[in-house]
């Protein structure tokens, strides 16, 4: 059906000053990236597009700067030391609109590195756990080399290809990586029951993966038909599908489906995608598209933050002008859950960081970036309480988040704002 050849073959099409995307997160394709790293010698200025992936980024080596240069969308623990080493650079962009940046050709690829589960007996493939802007990069991409893997999940929905869109197949045996889910600390815990008091029966959730989402989902297993519509999740799910407390019989868009662009966890959580049409995985541009998510009544999205300041600004992207991560999908579901029918923007954090340092600031540090605006924001959540602060005054927001930080920094904070006035 389909000629293989090895990878040491295959990335041989990848030439110097290449623009060159890599699927996301756990299918980050490791014997493919592996492969062109080592091409360093013979390539020079190849740009490597991509968000967020795990495992191994060989080609981030700032030893390799005249091979490669790492164009993040979303920056990873993996390649965050490339933007001060100077082989690295962030293009600040939501996540609903990357795959806008292949279609309209803002940014032309010239290969496309991707990982499917084995072709089906009708010759298709699946992206398995993640599609994001694969499918855009796909068709923008004038080459695409596929490791096809026996351990890539076959899921459902938009990601799937047919055999003849791939121009280089390589056999691989990778283990999917995995990621467990530490028990939620004492802390963690409160914020889990806070933000579970404001979600309703008949809700649909956005969460992302960690021990905050983590919390809340094990204290819902009460609740009755909820529904999910999000970027991403984990194995916190998982029990509540198979509980019916998650059923999606009242979302508008994707009825009676679990509504996803990219997966992250255990094998538990592969094997029960696997094949499985209750999951159902779309592009970013359609997850992550506002006027989707508005549609589904009660839309709750639940983000976190690096730091907020007393008037309700979000910075979730970088700790000073020191990029962490990315504006990623946060306004996206935060503008959508806003305009939903009974929804809730939620913003969920601890008071403070591992240092005792607080996260609730009179103003966020310099260079700092506002990923969620104080016009958007509504709820915030910390150990210490529920900050509504959807119609609020300046003053009145102030009190608000003054009165859910942690109690040591409370009369500090209130005296700096004020201070400044």
């Amino acid at each position: 059906m389909y000629k293989t050849v090895s990878a040491e073959e295959a990335v041989k099409v990848i030439k110097s000053n290449n623009k060159v995307y890599i699927q996301a997160a756990a299918a980050a394709p490791q014997t493919l990236i592996k492969a062109m790293s080592e091409r360093h010698e013979e390539l020079r200025n190849v740009e490597i597009c991509q968000l967020h992936t795990e495992g191994e980024a060989p080609y981030a080596d700032p030893k390799l700067k005249d091979s490669f240069h790492v164009n993040s969308f979303f920056i990873g623990k993996n390649v965050r030391h490339t933007l001060k080493a100077g082989n690295g650079s962030y293009t600040p962009v939501f996540l609903s609109e990357v795959p806008r940046l292949f279609h309209q050709n803002i940014i032309d690829l010239d290969v496309v590195l991707i990982h499917v589960s084995v072709p089906d007996q009708h010759g298709y493939c699946s992206l398995g756990v993640s599609v994001e802007a694969t499918l855009a990069a796909i068709d923008n991409a004038s080459i695409v080399i596929a490791q096809v893997n026996k351990n890539m999940p076959r899921t459902h929905g938009a990601g799937i290809i047919h055999h003849t869109e791939i121009d280089y197949f390589v056999e691989c045996d990778d283990a999917i990586p995995t990621m467990d889910m530490a028990q939620p600390t004492e802390v963690e815990s409160k914020i889990g029951d806070n933000v579970a008091s404001l979600i309703e029966d008949r809700s649909t959730l956005q969460m992302g993966i960690g021990s905050i989402p983590n919390a809340v989902l094990t204290r819902l297993t009460n609740h009755k038909d909820l529904g999910l519509h999000t970027e991403m999740f984990s194995d916190g799910v998982i029990d509540l599908i198979l509980s019916d407390v998650i059923n999606g019989n009242y979302k508008k868009i994707n009825r009676g489906r679990a509504l996803t662009t990219f997966l992250m966890g255990s094998r538990r959580l592969y094997d029960y995608v696997d094949d499985n049409p209750f999951v159902e995985m779309r592009a970013s541009n359609y997850t992550n598209n506002t006027s989707y998510i508005k549609q589904n009544p009660r839309m709750v999205a639940i983000n976190s933050a690096i730091e907020i300041d007393v008037t309700g600004q979000v910075c979730a992207d970088s700790i000073g002008s020191f990029m962490y991560s990315g504006v990623g999908g946060q306004m996206d579901f935060i503008r959508g859950a806003s305009l939903s029918d009974g929804g809730k923007a939620i913003i969920a954090l601890p008071s403070v960081t591992r240092k005792g340092i607080s996260r609730i600031v009179p103003v966020l540090k310099m260079g700092a970036g506002v990923v969620t605006t104080r016009a958007h924001v509504h709820y915030v959540v910390t150990e210490y309480g529920i900050a509504n602060l959807f119609g609020k005054t300046i003053k009145e927001r102030v009190k608000a988040l003054v009165n859910i930080a942690h109690p040591d920094h409370r009369e500090s904070i209130d005296k700096a704002y004020f201070e400044l006035l």
